[in-house]
């Protein structure tokens, strides 16, 4: 069952999105050109819900204000423990829109995927940058 049957099904769309390649920048025609298709809308659907949340948000702000980031350094710049922290760094991760942690000794190191964060800008305003 495709996603799109599976939310007509249903009537809602369901809490977790399925998994989908993120190891690219997402590649579509801008939302304003042109009606979306299913998979297209998954790709945005996937970052953007990724995006959703407000410590998700400030870690993406601290991490394109930086080079990289220690996640000891990101815990308190956000006021939740390091485990939370390393939780919405997962989902950031898993949706592309960070690097894999680079660990050095005890601490594990960020940045931001600055071509993904540029190209969801491009397919939601292609004006933006």
């Amino acid at each position: 069952m495709t996603y799109v049957k599976k939310v007509a099904r249903i009537g809602r769309v369901p809490k977790a999105l399925p998994v989908i390649d993120t190891s690219a920048p997402i590649c579509c025609t801008p939302v304003a050109a042109a009606p979306m298709d299913a998979d297209a809308a998954l790709e945005v659907a996937v970052r953007l819900k990724a995006l959703a949340d407000p410590v998700r948000l400030r870690l993406v702000s601290l991490l394109l204000a930086s080079e990289e980031v220690c996640t000891c350094d990101l815990a308190p710049a956000v006021g939740v423990t390091e485990a939370t922290v390393s939780h919405h760094l997962a989902v950031l991760r898993k949706a592309g829109l960070i690097t894999d942690g680079e660990r050095r000794g005890m601490n594990v190191y960020y940045r931001a995927r600055r071509e993904s964060l540029g190209a969801l800008c491009r397919v939601i305003d292609p004006d933006c940058c």
